[in-house]
């Protein structure tokens, strides 16, 4: 069995004989737990939107792996473009170091996906079936009978369906939401694949969600390892304030502190810790401790406070300072790295232009002098035609192309593959050379350097 309180001893999800300890947080309510719900669910709604915003005809979001394009927020990134991602996923990750720099776990108690899903959807469920936590626990502990089998079938079968529904959402940003449709009045076998994947999918998330839970934020999350080390006295994170709180003692007791050691911030805690012992790594920063707190305060007539959003050397009575040297560092490094982003980003071109040499022989010796063969490749990643014309702008004079004067259209989101034939007439070519062709339209415009080949003596 677990030990009576939390201690820094053992991980307390985790009983004295190896066993699998189940957390059952008492409810909350409070200004941060309102603040909270709003922002999990303002979170859900965007996850469950975007496949259905339409901007220049496609999601806001489309990650369109069959046709190796990724569509975000109105931009249309190739293969080629899948560099400009470097400065996308490590500008978010280091966004969250330098928020936890300032602020701690904030990010896992406040907008982690696995944080937002269980405290807004899944508790949510449980609590109404099942009861408060008091009763959650006497239902894990009582034999089963029809009326415990009807609660947890009921509550299993919710939690499928909606395990079930994110699984389709997540699946629609790589198929869109009228492929996932199709798919789904469709036969299983047409795309079978992604239907064993779906279901795969449902039951890791079931697993999680339903029995995994806070063992995630302990056991697999890396981020929680990493919190040690983003951290400092001066980064603002949830603590309680032992000048103030200690000694802990019933109301009135001579000499106690303000702390009435109540355990409300125990059992309201969704990792099951005593937030009291310290900076814990199982501490998410839900704030759930915080709310409970106060109310109890409120309610016998001290001030809210006792656990807070403090430093480390706030809790201690010292300044806390936000402009530090590694904020200062971090701050440099995050505007460079937004600077390079916003550069990137400011040379990303509405199509692409290429031109690879046709196979076969690298040239020709023709009666007419010597040929090149290559292939112009131009993708339209706009949402609208686009027409294209190609001229040669540096070169021999005496270079010979085919015709390059008619304007080439290209449908949108299309591609279209034209032939270019390069000659040099007899008498002409003097070795190896290079010259340029430019494709524009509009305020587009492409120019390709381009090796002519033939003999090294002239011919």
């Amino acid at each position: 069995m677990s030990s009576s309180l939390p201690n820094l001893d053992s991980v307390t999800t985790i009983n004295d004989d190896g066993s699998r300890n189940f957390v059952h947080p008492a409810d909350v309510h409070g200004r941060f737990t309102t603040l909270r719900t709003i922002v999990g669910i303002f979170l859900i709604a965007v996850y469950a939107l975007l496949p259905w915003i339409p901007i220049n005809g496609y999601p806001a979001v489309f990650f369109d792996f069959v046709h190796r394009q990724l569509h975000l927020f109105g931009l249309t990134f190739l293969p080629q473009d899948f560099w400009l991602g470097f400065f996308l996923i490590t500008g978010l990750g280091f966004t969250l170091f330098y928020v936890t720099a300032l602020f701690g776990r904030i990010w896992c108690g406040w907008a982690c996906p696995q944080t937002v899903f269980i405290e807004q959807v899944f508790r949510r469920i449980e609590r109404l079936l099942e009861g408060d936590a008091t009763a959650r626990r006497k239902l894990d502990k009582s034999q089963w009978t029809p009326e415990k089998i009807a609660r947890r079938g009921t509550k299993f079968f919710i939690f499928f369906l909606v395990t079930f529904v994110i699984a389709h959402i997540f699946i629609s940003y790589f198929v869109s939401i009228r492929g996932l449709y199709q798919m789904m009045i469709g036969s299983p076998l047409e795309n079978w694949s992604l239907f064993l994947f779906v279901f795969a999918m449902t039951g890791a998330l079931l697993f999680d969600f339903v029995w995994f839970r806070e063992q995630f934020c302990i056991v697999m999350c890396p981020y929680g390892r990493l919190q040690s080390v983003l951290i400092d006295n001066d980064s603002v994170v949830i603590g309680y304030d032992k000048i103030r709180g200690e000694p802990r003692g019933k109301m009135n007791a001579p000499g106690a502190g303000h702390c009435i050691d109540c355990h409300r911030c125990v059992a309201v805690c969704p990792t099951g810790i005593d937030i009291r012992q310290g900076l814990q790594i199982e501490c998410i920063g839900c704030s759930n401790c915080v709310d409970a707190c106060d109310a109890v305060m409120e309610k016998v007539g001290r001030p809210r406070g006792l656990i807070r959003y403090d430093s480390m050397h706030g809790f201690e009575g010292k300044k806390t300072r936000i402009i530090r040297p590694r904020i200062i560092l971090y701050t440099l490094l995050l505007v460079l790295g937004a600077s390079v982003m916003t550069f990137s980003l400011s040379t990303f071109k509405p199509a692409t232009v290429t031109m690879v040499r046709m196979t076969g022989s690298p040239y020709y010796l023709m009666e007419d002098g010597v040929r090149n063969q290559y292939l112009l490749r131009i993708f339209n990643k706009q949402t609208h035609p686009m027409t294209f014309t190609l001229h040669v702008t540096k070169g021999p004079a005496a270079l010979k192309t085919n015709d390059l004067d008619q304007p080439v259209e290209v449908a949108p989101m299309g591609e279209r593959k034209i032939m270019l034939v390069a000659v040099m007439p007899k008498g002409k070519y003097t070795g190896p050379f290079q010259f340029e062709v430019r494709t524009s339209a509009g305020k587009f415009s492409n120019t390709q350097t381009i090796p002519f080949l033939g003999p090294s003596e002239p011919r």
